[in-house]
């Protein structure tokens, strides 16, 4: 049975839903691990959390992919080795219950160790953004990691662009509205794999669910609005620092 949640509890999430998604879909985040935070912080259910994220970070994504594909910065030759490489691992990870306890933590390092070191690019110069300056992927090598964070993705339920968009820029294999591109559809595609594979979720979403996505939408509109036409690239590496941090932080408290 799904987790009984108060009439001002609902209100309180759907406002931080809307933040949340704001800030995340600016980078091209569909903001799993806020929502999970948020959900921790009312006291929600564990059953009730992780496919209530899913399915939030499922119509945010697919908003977040139509404004920056409308806008060009999806690159599609370089995505689709990763989405072959993770769907099907999403859909694993998606089925696979790991305690929390053990990996939340480790994830939350990582996310702010990557953290760190898009704060200390955003003033630097010497990240690559020119077109010129950046590196070729390999096909192999791009269904290998993606498969790697399809399986993470799928164990925590974030969709896997926190580990994408890292990994795209620290390999210089996007610039930094291309990499939020291609993390849009990434999201999208693994989380709805994900979901797929923890199906039985489906019935623990609340009632509030669509207050929630409609809050989220609203976010996601501007948020990605934002992230492709307003932002300039240093304010992008410190709003996706920002993410990281916030998504370490809350896997760490959860885990």
């Amino acid at each position: 049975m799904p987790a009984e949640v108060l009439p001002a509890e609902t209100l309180l999430l759907a406002l931080l839903f809307l933040a949340v998604a704001t800030l995340y879909s600016s980078v091209g985040h569909a903001g799993a691990s806020g929502y999970l935070g948020a959900m921790a912080f009312v006291g929600l259910a564990p059953e009730t959390m992780r496919p209530t994220a899913l399915a939030l970070n499922i119509l945010v994504a697919a908003l977040v992919t139509v404004r920056f594909a409308r806008a060009g910065l999806v690159p599609w030759a370089t995505l689709a080795p990763f989405l072959l490489g993770s769907v099907p691992l999403a859909f694993v990870g998606g089925a696979v219950r790991l305690p929390a306890s053990i990996y939340g933590p480790l994830v939350g390092v990582v996310l702010l160790l990557a953290a760190a070191r898009l704060f200390a690019a955003a003033g630097s110069s010497t990240v690559a953004e020119a077109r010129h300056l950046l590196r070729p992927l390999p096909a192999v090598a791009g269904a290998a990691v993606g498969a790697i964070l399809g399986l993470l993705s799928g164990l925590t339920g974030t969709g896997g662009g926190i580990f994408l968009t890292p990994v795209l820029l620290f390999a210089r294999w996007a610039e930094t509205r291309a990499a939020a591109g291609a993390s849009s559809v990434f999201i999208l595609a693994n989380s709805v794999a994900g979901l797929a594979g923890n199906v039985a979720g489906i019935g623990a979403l609340p009632p509030a669910i669509p207050l929630w996505l409609i809050a989220v939408a609203a976010g996601a509109v501007v948020g990605s609005r934002l992230g492709t036409r307003r932002l300039a690239v240093p304010t992008l590496r410190r709003a996706l620092a920002a993410v990281l941090v916030i998504a370490g932080l809350k896997l760490i408290v959860l885990g």
